[in-house]
């Protein structure tokens, strides 16, 4: 009888404990959320503007307003850049196209001149 009731004992306060920790961490979480939340709020603040902001914002700055000269020339820096950027490339290409046709001319004309040569001083 004694182990029944040991055992019986050993499992009720394992339920409570159990209990007991399920609740503390039901709190924390909840404490968690209320944070996360608070965060999210934040953030959607950061992200969204206010509909008058941004209103503004599209009226000022209209597909087909003229750009300022600030970003003409920010746009021209970037595009001569590329273009300087694409030259340097294709050129870097061609020398070294230009140095494999060389190396290979050259293995072609070694064989014929020592090939002459040696019929040169035969003769």
């Amino acid at each position: 009888m004694t182990w029944k009731q040991a055992l019986l004992l050993s499992c009720f306060s394992a339920v409570v404990l159990l209990s007991i920790l399920r609740e503390g961490t039901g709190a924390s979480v909840g404490t968690t959320q209320a944070a996360e939340e608070e965060a999210s709020e934040d953030a959607k603040q950061k992200i969204f503007m206010q509909e008058s902001d941004a209103s503004n914002f599209l009226k000022r700055r209209g597909k087909r307003s003229p750009k300022s000269r600030d970003e003409v020339n920010v746009e021209n820096r970037q595009k001569l850049r590329a273009d300087e950027l694409r030259r340097e490339y294709y050129e870097e290409q061609r020398n070294e196209f230009e140095n494999f046709v060389e190396e290979q001319n050259d293995g072609l004309h070694k064989p014929l001149l020592s090939y002459t040569g040696c019929a040169g001083r035969r003769a």
